[in-house]
């Protein structure tokens, strides 16, 4: 269901909202002040799922998400971790990176140093035992690309974990950082450069660049290391994000799952891939 709250002329900011049955609200005030009709959402509906914007929203041509805690429901580093008994220490330097309270790229490789001398193997114990898909991705991802939308998973983690996540989910383009592995165990290094917040937004613009100027772009994330890419998206997405990424997006999921971007796109829920 669409209802229009407001008749006004252009320019105007426009925000499609969940309501509490699922039906997408629109909703449109003059003079294109999306700041005006943010505020008022947050504070009249501070647990929506939600899409700001100054056009008409529409399916995007190309969607670039982060993957921890995005697109599955687990930080990697933190769960391998827990295989070389080093969960608490290196979950509180990813929860202090993940506010924006430390630098990435530091926070990573000192991380990654704890885990000197874990066997190789324990990845795909990990990737077994541990790591979960978030509910809704891979309908997400496999109907965005029905649509002709260009998929990239893009994370400040491992490509031993996301290779395996974005052949599962239907994504086609992985960017990533990767460990160094040595004698079947992991040397407490990295292989090439640092896949950071920086990285994130120059994928985005790279796929961007690729396409017509009136291209569309949607990102997801949830952490500091996201706002870049959140900031230079059509839409960036806040899902069930820290404080940092949410204040920094123009769109949020933090009731439903995955799928609530296919309702705010007013995808039927009749021709979702869910394959």
């Amino acid at each position: 269901m669409t209802a229009q709250l407001r008749d006004t002329p252009v320019p105007v900011a426009r925000a499609a909202m969940l309501d509490f049955c699922g039906d997408v609200l629109q909703v449109e005030i003059a003079g294109d002040d999306m700041a005006t009709l943010r505020a008022a959402m947050d504070a009249h509906f501070p647990h929506s799922d939600a899409i700001i914007a100054r056009d008409a929203i529409r399916v995007p041509d190309v969607f670039v998400s982060d993957m921890d805690s995005t697109m599955i429901g687990q930080e990697c580093i933190d769960e391998l971790a827990d295989f070389a008994g080093l969960k608490p220490q290196i979950a509180a330097i990813t929860e202090r990176a993940m506010q924006g309270e430390l630098d990435f790229e530091s926070a990573l490789r000192e991380r990654v140093g704890l885990l000197e001398g874990l066997e190789e193997d324990a990845i795909e114990r990990c990737l077994a035992e541990r790591i979960r898909p978030t509910e809704g991705a891979r309908a997400l991802v496999e109907t965005l690309k029905s649509r002709g939308c260009r998929t990239v998973l893009v994370t400040g983690g491992f490509h031993h974990f996301a290779d395996p996540v974005a052949d599962q989910l239907g994504f086609e383009r992985v960017v990533g950082n990767r460990l160094e592995v040595s004698g079947g165990k992991l040397t407490g290094g990295l292989v090439g450069g640092i896949t950071d917040s920086g990285t994130k937004r120059a994928v985005l613009e790279e796929e961007m660049g690729k396409r017509a100027d009136t291209a569309v772009s949607m990102a997801a994330g949830d952490g500091a290391n996201d706002i870049p890419m959140l900031e230079a998206s059509t839409y960036g997405i806040a899902y069930r994000a820290k404080l940092k990424a949410r204040a920094a997006a123009n769109g949020w999921v933090e009731r439903g799952d995955l799928t609530s971007l296919l309702k705010l796109l007013e995808i039927p829920e009749k021709d979702w891939v869910t394959g």
